[in-house]
């Protein structure tokens, strides 16, 4: 996403670590945010914050990559 400031959410790293440190999930499905930084003192303007996505009921099948704007 262009930016070195990479910020992880608090439910991805539960999810990652959920099973422990020998079995961790194969797949995980995030979603990748660029932001602005309010912080008066940062180094850059914008931050990448990674959250968990949702999940369909239907499952995985048949989905791809998918821009999403702030509005929804």
């Amino acid at each position: 996403m262009g930016t070195t400031d990479v910020r992880i959410d608090v439910k991805l790293n539960k999810l990652i670590w959920s099973s422990g440190i020998r079995s961790v999930p194969r797949r995980v499905r995030v979603r990748i945010a660029r932001r602005r930084n309010d912080e008066e003192d940062a180094k850059e303007e914008l931050y990448s914050l990674v959250t968990v996505a949702e999940v369909p009921a239907e499952g995985l099948k048949g989905l791809g990559t998918k821009v999403v704007d702030d509005t929804e």
